[in-house]
């Protein structure tokens, strides 16, 4: 067959197949959007589309979704078995995402404002440096850097005192991380695995990571947020030096909730389940709703959680995240929140680690804006934390990014703590982060080049996988 002949042939073949794909993510895509997107690109330009389809356009995962929700259900029911007590009147505002995250709100939590890098890992190394039973290590990222060997040798130390060491890391958050540093831990005695959500590997699935970040020492101490095991973190990489960031600890009943969401990903990943120790006493003020979400769950959890806490406003809604592409329910929640006279206000880094979902965000903030919600750039450094504050009760710290892929491609987990105290804390965190951004208007769309708004609206086209 000459080369002539080839070509067509071939070309007939790559649009066949886009056919083909089309029709898969016209039935299988979760939301009409996306599966339009995809459809159009794929039976137009299957050249370009067919192969990012093979890596990203999954939305449904087989035998995951099963195990994950009955797993999830059992160890639920398991310790909530007689346990589960009428929701207190300061959370009834929240007894929507009762029912949807299958938990409960935990009286009596001792809660800590971690705020940047430094703290947090110092706080970590500590509870790691006394445990004596089992710790929980769970993170999106780890890197084989400065900070990554201090963890590395940190865990070392424990299980060679005898103490069970379980870490789990996601495969493609941790690409760079050599082998060695994970056989390192496992010949010391650390049981370790990268988290997939397929037991046999698959290298044409990048579509649903797990970008929780757990620690559990001893049953008794938690910790959740934003932060990932690199030196980045601890603000030692510029360009986006200083790195803003938050991390919550905790204490108390609700730290057992955090150990069964690692239990579940770790049986997914390894058949067996870690130790699920006691959990401490109730000696705080907090109630503290753990949340965790993911494809895997029957709702889109992660989106309605935060519409339910956006429409449980009153007065005050400040929330940070790094990067602003909501969907239209979260979207319409804050137009709804400042209808209602609600301070909406947004924080939003000023420099890029992601230029497409940087793109998006700039024509996000600009409807936003059209909307009546306010939205701030902080200026020192890269701004990543996840963070939530409702009036003058209630605050969350996350791992939740609102972005189509923390809505509805991650595994994510956060803490939804209804507790004054805290609350204030959160209150001083986010003034002096205010105190370091500069409020943007419409200008900041308006007054940018035309190839730069194109780049924007084009940016915003990828939504669904951003």
């Amino acid at each position: 067959m000459t080369l002539s002949e080839l070509i067509p042939l071939l070309a007939f073949l790559l649009h066949a197949a886009g056919i083909l794909a089309a029709m898969h993510a016209v039935m299988n895509t979760r939301t009409p959007q996306g599966a339009f997107a995809w459809a159009l690109g794929l039976s137009l330009l299957p050249y370009f589309t067919l192969l990012p389809y093979l890596y990203l356009g999954r939305s449904h995962f087989q035998g995951y979704v099963t195990l994950h929700r009955v797993h999830r259900q059992r160890l639920s029911q398991a310790a909530q078995r007689g346990e589960r007590n009428q929701i207190p009147p300061s959370c009834d505002r929240y007894s929507a995402l009762v029912q949807m995250m299958h938990g409960t709100f935990h009286p009596g939590q001792q809660l800590k404002l971690l705020i940047d890098g430094e703290t947090t890992f110092e706080a970590i190394f500590q509870a790691i440096a006394r445990a004596e039973n089992c710790i929980l290590v769970q993170f999106f990222i780890f890197h084989d850097d400065t900070l990554g060997r201090r963890m590395q040798q940190a865990l070392l130390e424990r299980a060679a005192a005898g103490v069970r060491v379980f870490v789990l890391f996601d495969g493609i958050g941790s690409h760079a991380l050599p082998r060695h540093y994970v056989d390192t831990l496992r010949n010391g005695g650390v049981a370790i695995h990268s988290f997939a959500t397929r037991r046999r590997p698959n290298r044409f699935q990048l579509n649903f990571r797990n970008h929780r970040k757990i620690v559990v020492v001893d049953g008794r101490i938690g910790f959740l947020g934003g932060l990932n095991v690199g030196d980045e973190y601890l603000g030692l990489k510029p360009p986006l030096a200083p790195w803003r960031d938050t991390h919550l600890q905790l204490a108390g009943p609700a730290v057992a909730d955090l150990q069964r969401s690692f239990a579940v990903d770790w049986h997914w990943v390894t058949g067996e389940l870690p130790p699920l120790l006691p959990a401490g006493p109730a000696h705080g003020s907090a109630h503290t709703l753990i949340a965790a979400s993911g494809p895997a769950d029957p709702q889109e959890s992660c989106s309605l959680f935060f519409t339910v806490a956006i429409n449980a406003a009153c007065k005050r809604l400040w929330l940070s995240t790094p990067y602003f592409v909501p969907d239209q329910a979260v979207l319409s929640a804050l137009r709804l929140a400042v209808m209602r006279g609600v301070d909406v206000r947004v924080l939003l880094p000023s420099r890029p680690d992601h230029h497409t979902v940087f793109l998006a965000s700039i024509l996000h903030a600009h409807d936003a804006i059209d909307a009546g919600i306010r939205i701030y750039r902080y200026q020192p450094g890269f701004m990543h934390q996840k963070v939530l504050l409702i009036d003058d009760d209630t605050a969350c710290v996350s791992s939740m990014n609102l972005d189509n892929r923390s809505f509805r491609l991650n595994f994510e987990i956060g803490a939804l703590n209804v507790d004054r105290a805290f609350a204030e804390d959160v209150e001083r965190m986010f003034a002096a982060d205010f105190a370091k951004s500069v409020e943007i208007t419409r200008d900041e769309y308006r007054k940018s080049a035309y190839l730069r708004k194109l780049a924007m609206h084009v940016a915003r086209l990828f939504d669904p996988i951003l």
